[in-house]
């Protein structure tokens, strides 16, 4: 009686390769979402010295976003639309007359001058991230029209551009060398002051 062969054994020897092959393709091929967010830079931490200086309530520029996403700014309601031109007025305000390229009104319950003007955002724990983003980027945005319009008057080019030019390590010495000066002109004109008040919970 003949005897019965046993299953066909498979072949798995090139399973590995197949599986790695595999792999290689989906790394190559998947692409991976990249969350929104800001870029900021903290200072470096140094011990108080001495204490701080008294800031008037008038040099405060007070932005608060509520649980529901509205903007309560100078303890008025206000559109996320309109926060923009509202921090530039408050920016360029000049009640004391010490800055001679502000267009402000010079409203004496407004802000002293942009090196005192002080913008606070505060917001509420569940207040929504969209909101939160968009309302920088309105407060970062009035800054940024400031500065692009006196670089315009300055050297006839936008602040933006200077600045991206400028922090770009691509960018030839030279060239970054003659931007360093402007760029930093320009941020003491308008000094990007924005407090972010400790989180509510109400």
């Amino acid at each position: 009686m003949p005897r019965r062969k046993g299953a066909p054994e498979v072949n798995a020897g090139s399973m590995a390769d197949i599986a790695f092959l595999l792999l290689i393709f989906f790394l190559v091929t998947t692409t991976i979402e990249t969350d929104a967010g800001l870029d900021r830079m903290l200072p470096p931490f140094e011990p108080p010295n001495e204490e701080p200086p008294v800031i008037k309530q008038k040099n405060i520029f007070t932005v608060n976003i509520n649980r529901n996403g509205q903007l309560l700014v100078e303890e008025n309601l206000m559109d996320i639309k309109d926060l923009r031109e509202a921090a530039t007025k408050f920016l360029e305000n000049g009640a004391d007359g010490t800055c001679d390229y502000c267009k402000g009104r010079k409203d004496p319950a407004s802000s002293d001058n942009p090196a005192k003007a002080i913008i606070s955002l505060k917001n509420d724990r569940e207040t929504k991230y969209s909101t939160y983003i968009t309302v920088q980027n309105e407060l970062v945005g009035a800054y940024n029209d400031l500065r692009n319009r006196e670089a315009q008057r300055l050297y006839g080019k936008n602040f933006t551009t200077m600045e991206a030019d400028y922090l770009n390590p691509e960018t030839p010495s030279s060239v970054r060398d003659d931007l360093k000066d402007k760029v930093k002109r320009i941020q003491d004109m308008f000094p990007q002051k924005l407090s972010e008040a400790e989180t509510t919970t109400d």
